[in-house]
């Protein structure tokens, strides 16, 4: 369980949060208002399950109780979603499996609040690790902003970012930020 994090941000303060049962019908919307995220990341558009399996996917290895799901809510209206999982892929770092904000909301300086804001956070841990499909340019330019190091395209694997990857996915780019080195 995870308190409420209010943290003032570009456009005003926002709340991250754990979702509940009466999020599903936002974040059907945040993930139909994200179809470009989709599309580049899976090579198909958001479906009804995939709210639903957001809540149980895991990469191979990691607890479920390890696994972190905050919604970024802004005047009562869901504007983005934080999917991660502590301890992966070992002891002391995050694996982030999803940063996603609505259209209206990317390049605002959002992101950016959000990630300082948890960071902040971030006691006993070493680092974090995201992936972002390649020529996703505005995943791409927020992780290397960050600070995270990108690696080379690498081949879907088993597993792409925080869940097992789908038929028609292609290839991930995993990126690194060392928290020991920014401290």
């Amino acid at each position: 369980m995870v308190d409420v994090i209010a943290t003032d941000a570009p456009g005003g303060q926002v709340l991250l949060r754990e979702p509940g049962p009466a999020d599903e019908a936002p974040l059907l919307a945040l993930f139909q208002a994200c179809e470009d995220w989709f599309v580049a990341a899976t090579g198909l558009p958001s479906g009804p399950g995939d709210v639903q399996s957001l809540c149980y996917a895991l990469p191979p290895g990691a607890s479920p109780d390890d696994k972190l799901l905050l919604l970024v809510e802004r005047s009562g209206t869901v504007i983005g979603l934080l999917d991660a999982v502590r301890n992966h892929p070992a002891p002391g770092t995050v694996s982030v499996g999803l940063f996603l904000p609505t259209p209206s909301a990317r390049g605002t300086g959002l992101g950016r609040a959000l990630a300082d804001a948890l960071l902040a956070r971030a006691e006993g841990v070493s680092s974090v690790t995201a992936t972002v499909p390649p020529g996703w340019t505005p995943g791409e330019r927020f992780l290397e902003r960050l600070g995270f190091t990108p690696d080379t395209p690498t081949p879907r694997g088993p597993e792409n970012a925080n869940r097992r990857a789908g038929p028609r996915e292609g290839t991930v780019r995993r990126a690194e930020l060392r928290l020991d080195t920014r401290r």
